[in-house]
């Protein structure tokens, strides 16, 4: 298969490849990855590559995206778990707190001790996915990976959908759109804020708050999430009466640590109180720090502190929670 043919499975998998979580690779952050590991479901560079192979094909089995050639059912299952993002709410959601991963320019036995705590230890894997027995390491590669992907099967097959048009929708999302602080002025002394979010064709806003530079909004909106959701656009405004409404910042937000850690864990009223994913601060993100997904009080939630971009001052405060269909 040639990677650039139209309809291919090269191209399938290009595209993914070419998604903005997918640029980066899964276990260091380094630019650009050309492998993946198949049967885990992440992009990774080369160095860690070399680790991943290390681990033996029946826990990684490594592909070049480019070099190799691929079976259908290995894209399908890279397409099916979405990317690094996606696998990584999943094989990283409990990361001790002030545990930091390799970054691109890591030794060898940096790479080694993490990728092999993450794929062979499972150490921060969710307990019900961990493989703990001796028995099961004839059948690590069909156990090991394939739990976390059934996980995801099994939601999606049980789900119902929700109907607008063509769209199937996977969820609701509630966002409280909790305060702001040190907003930029966009008036003589203050700014009158508030906030609009865009998840795909839906378009939502908060209330105005007059002159204030940190406003408490405490507001709750909204959204349906489609199937391919895409990431949440924020931005903060100031209204003005008779002139445009000024822009006062902006940022994206990645869906898929919440999403995908709660659809993975199916029915949140099961369990009791835990950390169940994480999305981590990057320099690509507008993050402030580490942001949690938990179960909590039946509910899953994930509290988001953001430094709003493209403007001088301002931060924003939010909380996401996941509201599966039928709740």
């Amino acid at each position: 298969m040639e990677l650039g043919r139209p309809g291919s499975g090269k191209r399938r998998l290009r595209d993914l490849l070419l998604q903005k979580d997918n640029r980066f690779c899964a276990d260091c952050r380094a630019l650009d990855p050309r492998w993946a590991s198949s049967n885990i479901g992440v992009f990774i560079c080369l160095k860690c590559c070399g680790v991943h192979r290390s681990l033996g094909s029946h826990i990684s089995k490594v592909l070049s995206v480019t070099l190799d050639e691929w079976n259908d059912d290995e894209i399908d299952a890279m397409i099916e778990i979405g990317g690094n993002n996606s696998a990584n709410a999943i094989y990283e959601a409990f990361i001790p707190e002030g545990y930091s991963k390799p970054g691109p320019d890591a030794t060898h036995e940096q790479r080694s001790k993490f990728i092999r705590s993450k794929y062979e230890l499972q150490e921060f894997l969710k307990p019900s996915l961990r493989i703990l027995s001796n028995s099961d390491k004839n059948n690590v590669q069909a156990n090991f990976a394939s739990k976390v992907m059934n996980s995801f099967r099994s939601n999606s097959s049980q789900k119902s959908h929700l109907q607008k048009g063509m769209v199937e929708f996977l969820g609701l999302l509630k966002v409280k759109v909790i305060k702001g602080t040190n907003l930029a002025i966009r008036d003589m002394m203050s700014s009158d804020p508030y906030v609009v979010l865009t998840l795909g064709q839906q378009t939502v806003q908060t209330g105005i708050i007059r002159s204030n530079l940190n406003p408490v909004w405490n507001e709750e909106l909204m959204l349906s999430v489609p199937q391919s959701f895409g990431t949440l656009k924020l931005q903060v405004y100031d209204y003005d009466t008779f002139t445009a409404d000024d822009i006062m910042g902006e940022a994206e937000i990645d869906l898929q640590p919440l999403i995908t850690s709660a659809m993975a864990f199916g029915d949140a009223g099961m369990f009791s109180n835990m950390q169940i994913g994480k999305w981590l601060k990057s320099h690509d993100n507008a993050l402030i720090g580490d942001s949690t997904v938990n179960i909590v009080d039946g509910k899953v939630k994930q509290e988001i502190s953001l430094q709003l971009q493209n403007v001088e001052s301002g931060e924003l405060d939010l909380e996401l929670e996941w509201m599966p269909l039928g709740q």
